[in-house]
């Protein structure tokens, strides 16, 4: 054998550990830290500067290692709510379910991960698992009663359209409904509905209530005497309803040009200035300035049309479109 195979490690020179560490750095990685994370050219302290992604001594400045991968998240939080919101391990929770996301759902397919059909046995035993799991998520009736209001706030947030956002906001209103014991004597649909209608109007993309009738099962007197009580109660800060929030709704559904829907909203202002809006239905406003809107930019289009896409009806278009015209004519005198 050579004299280079009985050379101990205490004998290796610097220049000797260099080599070794340019030829891996994950091995001079291990070493560093198996010589206490001590420098291979003055045995000084080693520092791992996150910043630079660099290794570095701390006495000397040399540079064991560098372009380390960051193993941290790409975002940063300021706060422990924040981070768990942005944490990405496992599903986000959610308020628009009764367990916010939390439990365990177990598919209904009688399939392997491999996608290999389940023996009889194993369709069995997974079939009382579902049953015992389903009854574990809802074990109480105030489980139960959540679980069904959410189904019916997702469906009809669903049927009208609204975001995301909406459907949250609607969960939570709910669950503080629920909270402060305001269901006894009113109906979960009921309630749900009008949690909807309020938190569409909180989020400034409304609704009339002639929509969320449409695709509620109670009735409107329901839902308006359910939302006043709600809102009430719960001290929730609902502005009244904008007109203008209706018009490029309205316009996009009757394909109108960007001209209609901006003459419009300014039919809509010089109302507000004249106090013609005052005791009127938001929708019935907005409907007539568009109907009105589209006459002046020469854009073909009925009252019949503006009525099936704003639920409401003929004549109101027409009074309030005459409101209109008297208003558009003062502010010209």
């Amino acid at each position: 054998m050579s004299d280079q195979t009985f050379t101990t490690k205490a004998d290796r020179s610097p220049q000797r550990e260099r080599q070794r560490g340019e030829e891996s750095t994950a091995e001079t990685e291990a070493e560093a830290e198996q010589a206490g994370l001590q420098c291979p050219e003055c045995s000084g302290n080693v520092i791992t500067d996150d910043e630079h992604g660099e290794t570095v001594c701390d006495d000397c400045g040399l540079v064991i290692t560098e372009d380390s991968v960051d193993r941290g998240p790409e975002w940063r939080a300021f706060d422990s709510s924040e981070k768990d919101q942005k944490s990405r391990v496992g599903a986000p929770t959610t308020k628009t379910m009764h367990d916010k996301g939390l439990s365990t759902n177990i598919d209904w397919r009688n399939k392997d991960a491999y996608g290999r059909s389940l023996s009889s046995n194993q369709r069995q035993k997974m079939q009382r698992l579902r049953k015992w799991n389903e009854r574990f998520r809802t074990r109480d009736s105030k489980e139960r009663n959540l679980k069904q209001a959410l189904g019916e706030i997702d469906r009809m947030a669903s049927a009208v359209g609204l975001p995301d956002n909406v459907r949250e906001t609607a969960s939570v209103i709910y669950r503080r409904a629920l909270d402060e014991d305001l269901l006894p004597g009113r109906s979960i649909e009921g309630v749900s509905t009008s949690c909807v209608y309020a938190a569409a109007r909180m989020a400034g993309v409304p609704r009339s209530l002639d929509e969320i009738a449409d695709v509620s099962r109670v009735e409107k007197s329901e839902i308006a005497r359910t939302y006043r009580y709600v809102v009430r109660e719960l001290s929730l800060e609902v502005k009244p309803a904008d007109p203008e929030q209706y018009v490029p709704r309205f316009a996009s559904s009757l394909e109108l040009s960007e001209e209609s829907e901006m003459r419009a909203k300014q039919l809509l202002q010089n109302a507000k200035e004249q106090g013609v809006h005052s005791g009127k239905s938001p929708v019935g406003l907005a409907a007539a300035a568009v109907y009105a809107a589209a006459l002046l930019t020469n854009e073909k289009t009925t009252q019949a049309a503006v009525s099936e896409v704003a639920d409401i009806s003929e004549v109101t278009i027409r009074n309030r479109y005459h409101e209109f015209l008297e208003a558009e004519e003062e502010m010209l005198v």
